[in-house]
This record gives structure tokens, sequence and C-alpha cells, in this order.
């Protein structure tokens, strides 16, 4: 174990001591567990990991601080399968605790109960075909208590809890450019070096590998990691869960699977049950909204275009930029009139 290394990264984080401690215990066990099969942290697989994640789950050691910990360490020597897994098993631990907050707030009490009653979801650390059944239970529940509007609003929220101070440098760019227009395509141009500079360093965005491959597709596209703005809509691609997979994957399905973001619910795509309504959609809906509900300072609307749950072979969204917010500089109305028969008739 790289341990000096190791707790310099953690501090880095600001993790105060004790939790620095907790991590390097947490790897140190893990360590010791493939030592005992013959392996190490270097030589160990996937597999070794998602059994070892189990064995937690078992002994209901499965804590977030300590799979955060694996998660850090993975990330911090580039065992980039290794983080992608723990990032697929971690990544939509806040969902649904966020979600029954949301409605208690926005609906009531009552409704939240109505809800979540009953609901089960998997231990911390399961797999993530064991998320679609109980993703499926509360989203047709939210549509039988909910018209279809509300439905929406409330499910396009920050469910994973993003700080809103991880987008002040997008903010100040914002305020200094010259219209929406430049700051999209400065955006754009920024996503795109940010990109380069992680596949030269064998790093990963997110939870994506990047290659050449991918680094082209975002480039040839401004909706990618971006967005181009139409009138009073800005429109939106979002970079495939699985870039690299799916830019040589030519099967729909296995194609819709890695795009998919959402850990409680892409599952279903690759078994093809149980089925998850693409309403659900709208909580990546609320994930690629929240830059701009930054930027602009205002909750902004919504509105998922093509979404991989839904069948197709991308998730689309656009957002509505505040009336406020529009300049005779940036847009038209001819523009704003020409945007709306679009997204009607998209």
């Amino acid at each position: 174990m790289k341990e000096k290394e190791f707790r310099g990264y953690c501090l880095e984080r600001r993790l105060d001591r004790e939790a620095v401690d907790s991590a390097v215990a947490a790897v140190r066990e893990l360590e010791e567990y493939l030592k005992i099969r013959g392996k190490t942290l270097e030589s160990a697989a996937v597999g070794d990991v998602k059994e070892y994640v189990s064995l937690l789950i078992s002994q209901n050691k499965n804590s977030a601080d300590r799979l955060l910990a694996l998660a850090r360490y993975s990330s911090m020597t580039k065992k980039n399968d290794f983080y992608i897994y723990f990032a697929s098993i971690l990544g939509g631990r806040n969902v649904l605790p966020t979600l029954s907050e949301r409605i208690a707030a926005m609906v009531g009490d009552e409704t939240r109960r109505r809800v979540f009653d009953g609901v089960e979801p998997p231990p911390l650390g399961s797999p993530p075909d064991e998320y679609p059944a109980v993703t499926r239970r509360v989203v047709e529940r939210l549509e039988g208590e909910l018209s279809p509007k509300m439905c929406r609003r409330v499910l396009a929220g920050n469910m994973h809890k993003v700080p809103r101070e991880n987008f002040k440098e997008d903010r100040e760019m914002f305020l200094k450019a010259k219209s929406i227009d430049d700051f999209l395509r400065d955006l754009h141009r920024k996503a795109v070096a940010e990109l380069e500079k992680l596949m030269a360093e064998g790093r990963l965005f997110y939870e994506q590998e990047i290659t050449p491959q991918v680094v082209e597709f975002v480039r040839s596209n401004q909706e990618v990691l971006a967005g181009v703005r139409q009138g009073d809509r800005i429109y939106l691609t979002k970079l495939p869960y699985a870039p690299k997979d799916y830019l040589n994957e030519t099967d729909s399905k296995m194609k819709r699977y890695y795009a998919c973001h959402c850990p409680l619910a892409r599952a279903s795509i690759l078994e093809g049950k149980p089925d998850v309504s693409p309403t659900w959609c709208y909580c990546s809906g609320g994930y690629e909204k929240l830059l701009f509900d930054v930027i602009f300072d205002e909750d902004t609307e919504v509105e998922v275009l093509e979404s991989a749950l839904g069948g197709d072979l991308r998730c689309r969204f656009a957002v509505k930029i505040p009336k406020d917010k529009l300049t005779s500089s940036s847009c038209t109305r001819a523009e704003v009139s020409g945007s709306r028969q679009r997204l009607h008739e998209s």
C-alpha cells in the first residue's frame, strides 16, 4: 500500500486526521484480504473487489466512508477499473433519500409516505442490478400520486447533492462573457481541454475513460459537456456513461446501456426488465440543469427530449433560459419563437 501518498491525497481532500487514519485502515484491510488469496492491490481484478464488498455487506461493514476510502485509493493509484466499479455502487446512494426529502418539502409528508412506504433499497455496495425493481416501484407510485408536470418538477432536483460551489468558476466565467453563446463556446473549449489533459495523464473524467475517439466525439458536438443555444433553450447531449464502449458498439441495446448514467436504473436496459419509466430521467435532467441554475442564479426548467430508458440511443435535454437572462445580443424574438416550435416538434 502506498500509505504516505494516500495520506497526502486524503489531506488534500480536507479529510481530518481521524478520517485519514480510518481510510488508511480500510485499504489495509482490503490488502490483507487479498494477501490471504495470494494477490496484491496491484494484481487483483475487479472480481476480487466485488467479492470483498459482498463480504463487507454480509458483515455489516459496508459503510459509505469505507467504500469511499477504497474508491479514493483506486483513483490515486489509477486503478481505473476499480474506481469505475466503486463509482457504480456509490453513485446513487443519495438519490432515494433526497427524493424522499424533496417530495415531503414540495407536496407533503403524506405523499412521501405513500410513495416510499415499504420501499427497502438494497444495502449500500450492492450490485447495480439490484436497484431497478426498487426504482420502478418508486417512480410508478410517484406518477400515480402527482400530475405529470409536478412529477417531473419533483424529480428534476439536485438528487446527488452536488455542491453549488462546484460551479463557482463557471458562474464567474458566465458573468464575464459577452453573451450566453460566448459562454457556451468557452465552456466547451474548457471541457475539451480538460479531457485532453486527463487523457494525457491516464486519469478518468468522473467514471469515464478518455480516449482520442472520446475527445473527438466531444470536440465535434458542443452540446456535449456544454450546450448549444437555440432561441430561449439550451440543448444538451449527455456524455455517455461508458463513452469508449458506446462509440465502438453497434448493438442498439448495448449502446443504450453504455449511454445511461443512472446507477438505479441502467441495469434494466441490459436485462430487459423491469421497465423503469423514462419519467425517471428527469432526475438526470435535474443534474444537467444544475449548472444553469447556478450561473443564472435561479431555478431553471428542463425537458427530457431523448433518453436511453425511453428507447433512444442518447440522452438529450433542453434547459429554458430565464426571460431576464435573454438579451438582444444573444437571441432575438424570432429565434425564441423558432426554438419553441422545434421543441414542440422534437
